[in-house]
């Protein structure tokens, strides 16, 4: 099973530094998250009902019409390999490490791909997997440069699948609202943008054949019925949703600044998190580790990722052990 950030538990043991005590900078979910209102008591005590308001918020959230609820964006992650014949899978490097680790373990090909090599890969591909923005890069790609791949594959069987798990601060680069055709898979989370990580509640966007069968292999039931209420009612905010978008960005230009001012270079950065690509990278996050600031260390490339403290105190936290 692959790392990833939030093992703060396993980090307060190994630095022995008391939980109460860190800053976790090592996830890329707004800290922030959607206000979580009193839950019914039928939420508990009932299974959920595909009937209930969940589709019908997220297809006005998304504006689209075909879409699958999962259990978090991972579960189509993990499900997506099966739904397909041994295939070569181009995934970019780096890049969230699930959807490569996934179709291999399902038996696929998997290609690694720099951005530059997409164009002259595609044709050896059956299956293109990317992340807009991509994790932890921030590159994003132009709409019509993803219906131009789309088109491509299409055209002999193959799938685009975009994970657009950070695209909620600028949903004008989302292809969520364009026609949903054969071969097209968007993914999405209410886990970054809206802080609801825990309630493992993501959404699948395809073509309605595609959508059955994934169906048909997750099973009934995937998302419990609290996640469906409170999922159901942070997708028909718009009010909150247009806030924070305002103030994710401009967490994000502070931390930057924050970072720049102390010597640590931004490479590139999202409304969720700043990627910081150094060779120095596992010393510093050794160094802030042992003051009790967890980041994401990441091998290849040498880089580290910064989330975005959550209040006025965790900030001055951050830059006073940054001093």
């Amino acid at each position: 099973m692959l790392e990833h950030g939030g093992h703060l538990i396993d980090a307060a043991k190994k630095y022995n530094i008391p939980l109460h005590q860190w800053l976790d900078l090592s996830t890329g979910i707004n800290p922030n998250g959607w206000p979580i209102p009193v839950i019914p008591a039928e939420c508990w005590q009932r299974l959920p009902e595909s009937s209930d308001p969940l589709i019908s918020a997220a297809k006005q959230y998304y504006q689209c019409q075909s879409i699958l609820a999962v259990a978090g964006s991972q579960a189509a992650i993990q499900s997506l390999p099966l739904l397909r014949n041994k295939s070569k899978v181009g995934v970019l490097n780096p890049a969230y490490a699930e959807h490569a680790y996934s179709w291999k373990k399902a038996g696929h090909q998997v290609i690694e791909l720099s951005t530059e090599m997409i164009d002259t890969e595609l044709n050896n591909l059956d299956v293109l997997i990317l992340i807009n923005p991509n994790n932890p890069t921030g590159q994003r790609f132009s709409k019509q440069q993803l219906l131009t791949w789309h088109q491509r594959l299409n055209q002999r069987g193959g799938w685009l699948i975009i994970d657009e798990a950070f695209i909620d601060s600028t949903p004008e680069y989302s292809l969520c609202s364009h026609s949903i055709s054969e071969g097209l898979i968007i993914l999405r989370s209410v886990g970054k943008f809206f802080g609801l990580a825990g309630i493992r509640c993501g959404f699948v966007i395809a073509n309605e054949p595609l959508l059955t069968g994934l169906n048909e292999l997750l099973g009934p039931w995937t998302v419990s019925h609290p996640s469906r209420y409170i999922a159901s009612k942070a997708l028909l905010d718009t009010d909150w949703q247009q806030s924070t978008r305002l103030q994710l960005k401009q967490q994000s230009a502070r931390l930057v600044s924050l970072l720049m001012k102390y010597g640590l270079n931004t490479t590139a950065a999202t409304d969720l998190f700043v990627w910081i690509k150094t060779e120095q990278a596992a010393k510093v996050h050794q160094l802030l580790a042992q003051q009790g600031i967890l980041t994401r260390l990441l091998s290849y490339p040498s880089s580290l990722r910064f989330g975005l403290p959550k209040d006025e105190k965790q900030w001055k936290y951050l830059e006073d052990k940054l001093t």
